[in-house]
């Protein structure tokens, strides 16, 4: 039967919502089955209807969806989908969320803001999820917002890799954007073999609400590959400015890697103007021709994906498989 690996009693079943079914595709041929065929639409007002159209009973079903742009729709989709699979008495619904949505708002900057990185979990729980996979979180304490486990996975062996093979390493500084991403620049460091560290540290205009005007590089830059890490890529702005910033500081050249291809509104056109040489990126979100450009390189996420679903559904270990990093 199409969608489902069994193994003894057990049964694996995929699901993919409609945001991103290519990536369904890879991790489904990863794994050797089929996602499980759905029916899901629209109706005139917006509202969305799923059906499965096989037997869910007894399944440890799988429902893959990347929150992209229009993202409430898809979470909402992703949400519907679990629902159905709890009231079609699935026996354990995971919820595989390469790009887990809204987790920027994961604390209260100023009175009266939501947390919404929490709301998504509870929201996902209320539903019937009994479990969540997602890959580099912009901070890891939104683990503990979900009443269950959570599968933290990382893209950095897939970016680490690909950069150890192209760049001389030994010519190379891994550069934190900012404070919050200096202990990822540390696992960088690690896996690249040691080389040094730098970090930009940002001033803002206390006159002009979330605008970044000053970039200080602390860390020896000069002569250097910088190499630029972080979770994600959104509207390009603030990685240009850091580009520029370690140019002036005399970087020799500077590449940017990143695990969620966001690219809202002018980031293409950022990137592709700027001085940066290389953009490195996984496709946890799907990434059209229309926002492809020279400098940058896909990474596929699908094989990380389909290893950590066949850990999960064989009562395995997601930590000690991906380097028991959290």
């Amino acid at each position: 039967m199409t969608g489902i690996k069994a193994t003894g009693e057990k049964k694996l079943m995929l699901f993919s919502g409609r945001a991103y079914p290519e990536l369904a595709e890879e991790v489904a041929e990863a794994l050797d089955i089929e996602p499980t065929p759905t029916s899901a639409y629209d109706f005139a007002n917006g509202e969305t209807f799923v059906r499965f159209n096989e037997s869910v009973r007894g399944s440890d079903a799988f429902v893959l969806q990347s929150h992209t742009a229009p993202i409430n729709q898809w979470i909402m989709e992703q949400l519907i989908m679990v629902d159905a699979l709890k009231r079609a008495s699935a026996k354990r619904i995971t919820v595989v969320a390469p790009f887990f949505g809204y987790a920027r708002q994961d604390k209260k900057h100023r009175g009266r803001e939501p947390i919404s990185a929490r709301l998504m979990a509870d929201l996902f729980k209320t539903a019937g999820a009994h479990r969540l996979m997602v890959v580099d979180l912009h901070t890891a304490q939104i683990q503990g917002f979900f009443d269950g486990p959570v599968d933290h996975l990382f893209a950095l062996p897939i970016l680490t890799r690909h950069i150890g093979a192209k760049l001389d390493t030994e010519q190379v500084t891994v550069v934190a954007p900012d404070a919050g991403r200096v202990r990822v620049a540390e696992r960088w460091s690690d896996e690249l073999g040691g080389c040094p560290m730098a970090i930009i540290h940002k001033r803002r205009d206390p006159e002009v609400a979330n605008e970044v005007k000053v970039f200080d590089v602390v860390g020896e830059v000069a002569g250097r590959t910088c190499v630029v890490v972080d979770d994600m890529i959104d509207t390009g702005g603030t990685i240009v400015k850091a580009a520029d910033a370690l140019f002036e500081e005399g970087a020799e050249r500077v590449v940017v890697a990143a695990t969620h291809g966001v690219l809202s509104g002018p980031a293409v056109d950022r990137l592709k103007n700027s001085r940066i040489s290389d953009v490195v990126l996984t496709n946890t979100l799907p990434i059209p021709d229309n926002k492809r450009f020279d400098k940058l390189t896909v990474l596929s996420i699908a094989p990380l994906l389909a290893r950590a679903i066949s850990e999960v559904f064989s009562d395995g270990s997601v930590t000690s498989l991906f380097g028991g990093h959290s």
